[in-house]
């Protein structure tokens, strides 16, 4: 022994560690408006189905149809663009898919018939999802941790507002234009967005650091992260989340308005009163980040969401405390659900690193799908204040049980986060 100590060397930084306060808030405001183009693709346009219905000729349910097929583009373009970003970089697969959904937008705009419209939806689909995947890799290429969950907070209130503004916005278009031009809206938006990821968003990913192989290797990726137990578990959990979140955005408006009798206006005051407290939980988390770690405000979190969501099945199913025990006890909910979401991929995301792309894209394929099945389920049971909180309660309980069983909170540990190359400053 030479009596000398040795000290571990601290963990090499991440590049976002590195990050000036002013390079951190524009990479927020980049990566929000990214985030924002899934929700925009999904809901701007719902105001308007009835007219399309009209304008087309066809049936509400071929219309419907065309909403259905924009979540299979996005669920199915995850899966592709994730594993190419892993192999390609960031910037191209973004602006490859920032430029197909623009093309779409405008398909969609001048579509002839239905099945234009459909087919065109998917793809627009597809344009979407490479926004959304690409957001959550970069955040993941630069930060790891608290750091990762802090941030992910800061993208959820973008997550949480637009699905809330987006039928308002396109409410306001229809004032001023036909259906059509909320697609043209879209393009738009699209445009402005490309430019912002051309000019704002830096490469993040280093050739070093992308992965190789092709289609054999993303098969084996795929199978790797799927053999990973934790990180299912915290897939699943973010979609069981998700699914209570999607409940309420489906039933809510025949709920509080077919059941409780509220006009549009005091409609649009309750969701958005739900809407804000999902809010303000995603940005408290960056305060809790600071004092405990992102699973134990997980399962904190989970526990309460599910004994408020009973609560909520029992306020339901008797009528106690009339609407405003309902919309209390739906706030509490929407709150629990706001500290689950950014916390959940956060740890599961932070398990992989090298495949941050890949990770992603499964993260949100599943999270998409999951919740994506709560809205119409809750119209199956009955689209009522009880199916509509069965549905919330099923959610967040099976999110708790797969975290308890499957995850093991207890026995969770965070890889050290992958070390990157500095990432260059635009």
């Amino acid at each position: 022994m030479s009596g000398v100590d040795t000290v571990a060397a601290p963990p090499a930084p991440m590049p976002g560690d590195l990050m000036t306060r002013r390079q951190r808030l524009r990479l927020i405001l980049v990566l929000g408006s990214l985030i924002a183009v899934g929700p925009l693709t999904i809901d701007m346009y719902l105001p308007a189905l009835p007219s399309i219905v009209d304008d087309l000729g066809t049936t509400s349910a071929a219309v419907q149809l065309t909403l259905t097929g924009t979540l299979i583009g996005l669920a199915l373009g995850q899966l592709l663009i994730g594993p190419l970003s892993d192999a390609v970089g960031r910037r191209t697969p973004l602006i490859a898919g920032t430029a197909l959904h623009i093309v779409t937008s405008v398909g969609c705009a001048l579509a002839p018939n239905i099945a234009a419209l459909g087919a065109m939806r998917v793809v627009q689909g597809l344009g979407a999802a490479a926004a959304a995947v690409i957001a959550m890799a970069v955040v993941r290429d630069l930060f790891s941790g608290s750091a990762f969950a802090q941030l992910l907070s800061r993208l959820l209130l973008v997550m949480g507002a637009a699905p809330v503004l987006a039928p308002t916005l396109g409410s306001e278009l229809l004032r001023w234009t036909q259906w059509r031009g909320v697609f043209a809206a879209l393009a738009v938006f699209g445009v402005l967005l490309l430019l912002v990821a051309m000019l704002g968003l830096p490469e993040t990913l280093p050739p070093l650091r992308r992965q190789r192989g092709g289609v054999s290797s993303t098969g084996r990726l795929y199978a790797s992260l799927l053999r990973d137990r934790p990180f299912v578990g915290l897939v699943l959990v973010a979609g069981f989340a998700m699914a209570a979140l999607f409940a309420y955005v489906g039933g809510s408006s025949f709920v509080l308005q077919g059941q409780y009798g509220l006009d549009e206006q005091q409609f649009g005051f309750a969701f958005g009163a739900g809407a804000i407290g999902l809010i303000i939980a995603t940005q408290a988390n960056v305060r809790l980040l600071r004092r405990w770690s992102p699973q134990q405000i997980l399962l904190t979190a989970l526990i309460v969401g599910t004994a408020a969501s009973l609560v909520l099945v029992g306020l339901a199913a008797t009528g106690i405390g009339g609407l405003p025990a309902l919309l209390a006890s739906l706030w509490l909910v929407l709150a629990t659900a706001g500290l689950a979401l950014p916390n959940a991929p956060a740890l599961a995301l932070s398990r992989h690193g090298e495949a941050a792309g890949t990770a992603s894209a499964l993260l949100g394929a599943v999270q998409f799908g999951i919740g994506a099945i709560a809205a119409p389920l809750v119209g199956v049971l009955g689209t009522g204040a009880v199916a509509m909180a069965v549905v919330i309660a099923g959610g967040l309980a099976s999110a708790l049980i797969v975290f308890v069983v499957v995850v093991r909170p207890g026995r969770l540990a965070v890889p050290e986060p992958v070390a990157a190359a500095t990432v260059v400053a635009h």
